[in-house]
């Protein structure tokens, strides 16, 4: 079949053959119809069509594909893989271990290596310890090595142990902006060949560089490293939802208010699963930076793509950032000889079309804990009140009167009412009011204020999805020039932090000039990674923490990243809200959200006159200048030349060598995951599941944050208290993420995000009743007793059970628990494919059932029958509740395999198990 469709292409960087949609139009017209990226996963078919792995049936779903979506499974086999170091690091281990089994049983490991090239940026580690002085990202890189030096070790053995695996070390950037600017060809050119370029990534933001025309989105680990393996991926034929831009962006309003309004919208609409692909007049005036901001975003609308196709702009920019002359031709020759050339004239065949008038958007953020909760800039005063009475209970108390109560009543005196005072610090005073908004006196040395709810303790410019923007970076050292003009500075409780995902955004600021104005605001770089996106926030200053937690305060705080979620940019923070940097830094200045920025006053200046948002804020006149004078392709070349060599650190650093890891005892960072060990040549056969207890009974939207959280944790939980038992100590910790490729860390982090409401417990928290004996404690206790008795285990959960990032150990943990079955209403996509990808089965309660419906408790032992007579994809499964009282529940489930393959994948225990068992056969 790929031999009838074959050409071939002269470019200046030479002939290649091709894969000819026009010749597959000439047979079949329909495609001239079919969406940019349904015609890309075509291409991708044909030209790796084997009758084997892909069939005809595959290629008869893409050239006939349903807008409405099918079953019919599309394989995908990606031109390359993205990986960062958190996920990173475990598939390492992963890919390390199925070679150290197939040593043992007398295999040549060397034949183990990726398949398709490999790029792994260092980007998740770093940590904001140090912030607001000069010393800040020297201090931060020095304790970013000191916790990860064991990790970075076998990241380093990686790197030369494995072919078509390059790693991108620390401090050189965030892995989704070091794609766009740099890793992304558009078309790739290889073994003769030209294609488009495709791939996966082991984050869920992959899907940023759709902006720039390439196709690709986050799996987890799993998938990954099966992808790396040659094996393609599988997923049900998609919808593709049309979203339609009309109009330009007013003056003022930024790509990120851009953004917040399509994830709004998107959300609302319901696009998990599908694909989204943009078009109209409105893409004529979005820069490849605007394109990849609503890009990046994808997973916060529940889609898997969101894609920009080729255009002038994409080669604009390809130009800009040092693409260099033969490729920017290939990309452009290819793409319009191959009906991957975006006109504007196309007559497309969407699953649905949703528009979205650029010219009408307001000023936003989104928060307090979901992205998709959109609120206007003029409307947070009055949403903050509503949010703090419904949720938190307190009556809000405005910053008029707050000044008033003070001015009366001193610093929470006696004389106030129905204040009652705690114990405190030297530097802190307490006074609680049960009803009212709470606030907080503290003195630091020379200086005194008050910390109430509602003030923000953190403000972070940072996150691939702003940082990648010059139009936002650079408007955001504007602001700060503007403010240092009028003699305001940011409030003094705030932790500013500014992570650039790359060293270009360094540079630039620099020659406008805009680097000094912002760190005048204390907004130093901390690091070039991911920091507070991911909840590397780092501590609040001591005092800071000890107000919080004595008077409970409703603390926020504003970043310009793209995930909000309840606990996930600090612990002690409860409502976090995104934004552009721009308002980052006025929000850092006014130190509390319970304010409309577009009426109030942000502060008041050295003479009592009041400073506006307006005062300060630039025009896009003078943002369009400071981005022609200051972003320069010279800068491009001399930060991407150096890329894969790192700092001395990196440089320096020691690393084992061989063809077999030297998996350390002793080491709490990296062991060999048990998976693979003493593997059989065959599976056993499946069994039902019989008797098995409820491990945790969870509600809707519970996020792989909840499941298998990334940031710190106490020395009292399962993790803390086996690290003290190997003599490591509380500052060195370090992270849930960042200790990844250790199983015995991860299985005691598994479900035990501060958090998580498990409905069977008595305590919020990692929490879970244990049946046999009616007692409670942490989840992984409890599954380890459980084990020991051979007792099967289940979790029943709500709606968007695992959405969020694409966190493989959310299902390795799961696995490791001993959890065999996930009963939900719905899946997050990835969650559930890591899932299968772990052989635990996804199921589906039917339609219009759930476990309120069913009155299900999570005290009952369920049986769930129909798995030993042979899986199919979607089949229904007998399940049986047996109450304490005797009494049973019975229901039916839909198995949540989607493909044969997931079916071979479960049989084998999960898909690294079946590939290791391939490799071992041949």
């Amino acid at each position: 079949m790929m031999e009838s469709f074959k050409s071939s292409l002269s470019t200046q960087k030479g002939k290649f053959d091709i894969i000819s949609l026009e010749k597959v139009a000439e047979k079949h017209p329909q495609i001239k119809k079919l969406p940019f990226s349904i015609r890309i996963l075509l291409e991708n078919a044909l030209r790796n069509y084997d009758n084997f792995l892909v069939t005809d049936e595959h290629i008869d779903t893409l050239i006939n594909w349903n807008p409405q979506g099918s079953e019919n499974s599309v394989p995908y086999k990606p031109a390359r893989v993205l990986m960062q170091d958190f996920t990173g690091v475990p598939a390492v281990v992963d890919i390390a271990a199925i070679r150290s089994e197939a040593i043992r049983k007398g295999k040549d490991g060397s034949k183990i290596n990726p398949k398709v090239p490999v790029d792994l940026v260092i980007d998740h580690s770093v940590q904001v310890d140090f912030f607001g002085t000069d010393y800040a990202y020297k201090k931060n890189v020095e304790f970013e090595y000191q916790r990860n030096r064991e990790r970075y070790e076998v990241l380093k053995w990686a790197q030369k142990a494995f072919k078509d695996f390059t790693v991108v070390p620390p401090g050189m950037g965030i892995c989704h902006q070091v794609n766009l600017e740099y890793l992304a060809k558009g078309v790739v050119a290889r073994d003769g060949w030209a294609f488009p370029d495709t791939l996966v990534g082991t984050d869920s933001h992959t899907p940023m560089v759709n902006g720039i025309g390439v196709v690709g989105w986050g799996v987890g680990g799993i998938e990954a490293e099966a992808a790396l393996l040659g094996q393609p991926i599988y997923f049900s034929s998609p919808k593709v939802i049309g979203l339609e831009l009309t109009g330009k962006l007013p003056e003022g309003i930024t790509a990120t208010d851009m953004v917040l309004e399509i994830t709004k919208q998107l959300r609302a609409y319901g696009v998990v699963g599908d694909f989204v692909e943009v078009f109209g007049d409105g893409l004529d005036n979005l820069s490849v930076p605007d394109r990849a901001t609503i890009s990046n975003m994808s997973p916060e609308f529940g889609c898997t793509v969101t894609y920009f196709p080729i255009d002038d702009q994409t080669i604009r920019y390809m130009e800009k950032t040092n693409r260099d002359a033969e490729q920017l031709d290939l990309v452009e020759q290819y793409c319009k000889a191959n009906l991957l050339w975006r006109t504007g004239n196309e007559d497309i065949e969407y699953s649905n079309v949703l528009k979205v008038d650029l010219s009408e958007l307001e000023p936003s953020v989104s928060g307090p804990k979901r992205p998709q909760d959109k609120i206007l800039v003029k409307d947070l005063r009055d949403q903050f009140g509503h949010l703090l009475k419904e949720v938190h209970g307190r009556d809000y108390i405005s910053i008029e009167e707050r000044e008033t109560w003070y001015a009366e009543g001193g610093s929470g005196t006696a004389r106030t009412k129905d204040l009652r005072p705690q114990d405190q610090g030297e530097d802190v005073e307490v006074m609680v009011d049960e009803k009212s908004l709470r606030s907080v006196h503290l003195r630091r040395g020379n200086q005194e204020y008050v910390l109430s709810d509602g003030s923000i303790v953190v403000a972070a410019i940072t996150s691939c999805t702003n940082t990648s923007n010059p139009s936002v970076m650079l408007g955001a050292g504007l602001v700060a020039r503007k403010a240092i003009a009028k003699g305001i500075d940011v409030k003094p409780w705030v932790k500013t932090s500014l992570a650039p995902g790359s060293k270009v955004v360094t540079n630039y600021l620099e020659r406008a000039g805009l680097l000094k104005d912002l760190e005048a605001l204390k907004f130093h770089v901390v690091g070039y990674g991911c920091t507070t996106c991911i909840g590397n926030s780092g501590p609040l200053p001591p005092h800071i923490e000890e107000a919080i937690d004595k008077s409970e305060l409703v603390v926020a705080s504003v970043l310009s990243g793209n995930r909000n979620f309840e606990a996930r940019i600090h612990p002690k923070i409860q409502m976090n809200f995104l934004a552009s940097p721009m308002l980052v830094v006025a929000y850092a200045i006014a130190g509390r959200v319970d304010i409309n920025l577009l009426e109030d006053p942000l502060t008041i200046d050295a003479n009592g006159q009041e400073v506006y948002l307006k005062d300060i804020w630039p025009s896009q006149e003078e943002i369009q200048q400071a981005i022609e004078m200051a972003t320069t392709k010279a800068d491009y070349a001399k930060e991407y030349a150096v890329i894969f060599d790192g700092e001395e650190q990196w440089q320096n650093l020691e690393a084992p060598t061989g063809l077999d890891y030297e998996w350390r005892e002793d080491s709490t960072y990296i062991k060999e995951i048990p998976f693979f060990k003493d593997i059989s040549e065959t599976p056993e056969p499946l069994e039902n599941i019989e008797n098995a207890r409820v491990l945790l009974k969870l509600g809707d939207s519970v996020t792989t944050d909840h499941i298998s959280p990334a940031g710190s944790f106490s020395e009292d939980s399962p993790a803390g208290k086996y690290l003290r038992s190997n003599g490591v100590e509380r500052n060195m910790f370090n992270s849930y993420g960042s200790r990844r490729g250790n199983h015995e860390v991860m299985m005691r982090g598994t479900f035990a995000n501060v958090r998580i409401n498990n409905q069977i417990a008595g305590r919020q928290g990692g929490y879970t009743n244990y049946f046999p004996e009616n007692k409670e404690m942490p989840v992984y206790e409890a599954a380890m007793k459980y084990l020991e008795s051979k007792t099967p285990l289940v979790v029943i959960a709500g709606s968007e059970y695992g959405s969020g990032s694409s966190r493989d150990w959310a299902a390795k943990g799961t696995q490791l628990l001993g959890v065999k079955a996930v009963i939900a209403s719905s899946y997050e996509r990835i969650h559930r494919s890591n899932l299968v990808g772990l052989g635990v089965l996804p199921l589906e309660f039917a339609a219009g059932e759930n476990a309120t419906s069913l009155g299900l408790s999570g005290k009952e032992t369920i049986s769930i029958k129909g798995i030993e007579s042979g899986l199919t994809p979607g089949k229904e499964l007998d399940v049986t509740a047996t109450k304490e009282d005797g009494n049973v529940v019975s229901f039916k489930v839909i198995t949540r395999l989607d493909s044969q393959i997931e079916i071979e994948y479960v049989k084998h225990g999960g898909i690294l198990q079946y590939v290791l068992r391939q490799f071992l056969e041949a």
